[in-house]
């Protein structure tokens, strides 16, 4: 069972990457899809939800998060997600694609935009209602297309979504920078971690990254074993061995299935590739109850 990859995909007539609707819009926009039946998913862009009231119930990465009135949640670009039933949940719920950020900003947010982030955002009470009042700001200016003229409401747009996420990465309560941010080998290996994520399952080998994301290999190894202390081979099979450790642990994936998910031919080199690193058959771990997976950030 693949997890399908979605691109973005607004509204004819949205422009420039970034699309801001509510939470209760979206349930009602899309009756049963996709949560009748769940449908897991992987977008190649950013959910940012707040939930104003009610509670919403989201998977990502195959862990289901509960998000309270005043808690955001941030879907990253690559991450597993499913949804949950319609509930009582309202708020605003932005998406935006990477692209949407200037390179000297996306620097600045890189302790939120990675993929080892939490999920769930609890900022202080102090940072909250700028917070909410800026995303509502966003709502508004995004429904006023044909107020103003388009460079007008492309530039406003743009500031607001710019303002709200500097404000957050740096509310207290909020996780803090990275040590290696700011750096250009932490810049490159931020970006490789976020290619990582939307292409591991199918990618596997450290010069189709290094392809991807225009420069040497030798380089983005240099980068990778500054940040880690690890080879980016050694990156790759880390990430599928988790991503395998969930799917069998709480997500109960059959075997074939992980295997064929993570862009293995023959599931015995599925099985030798997981026993080798757990010391445990993928069907053992599973039967197991996969007591020591760790749950992602958040």
């Amino acid at each position: 069972m693949a997890v399908r990859l979605y691109g973005f995909q607004p509204p004819v007539g949205t422009p420039y990457g970034l699309e801001v609707i509510t939470i209760e819009d979206f349930f009602a926009q899309h009756d049963a899809w996709p949560w009748d039946p769940p449908r897991p998913g992987r977008a190649t862009f950013h959910y940012l939800i707040l939930v104003t009231e009610g509670e919403l119930r989201h998977d990502v990465d195959h862990v289901t998060r509960t998000v309270a009135p005043g808690q955001w949640l941030w879907v990253r670009p690559g991450h597993a997600q499913c949804w949950h039933p319609p509930g009582d949940a309202r708020g605003p719920f932005i998406l935006f694609e990477p692209e949407v950020l200037r390179p000297d900003l996306a620097r600045l947010l890189a302790p939120l935009t990675a993929h080892t982030a939490p999920a769930v955002l609890s900022p202080h009470p102090d940072d909250a209602p700028w917070l909410q009042q800026t995303a509502f700001q966003l709502l508004d200016e995004h429904r006023a297309l044909g107020r103003r003229p388009l460079d007008v409401h492309h530039a406003l747009r743009r500031s607001l979504l710019e303002s709200l996420l500097l404000r957050l990465t740096n509310a207290a309560g909020v996780a803090p920078a990275d040590a290696m941010a700011g750096t250009s080998r932490g810049d490159l290996y931020g970006r490789f971690v976020n290619t990582l994520e939307l292409h591991f399952r199918e990618l596997h080998r450290a010069g189709d990254y290094a392809g991807l994301l225009g420069c040497s290999v030798r380089t983005l190894s240099r980068a990778a074993q500054d940040a880690t202390g690890n080879g980016v081979r050694e990156l790759i099979n880390e990430r599928r061995l988790l991503e395998a450790r969930r799917l069998l642990g709480s997500a109960r994936w059959d075997a074939r299935a992980v295997a064929a998910h993570l862009g293995f031919t023959d599931p015995a080199n599925f099985g030798r590739f997981f026993r080798g690193r757990t010391g445990l058959t993928p069907a053992a771990f599973a039967a197991d109850g996969a007591p020591t997976v760790p749950p992602p950030p958040g």
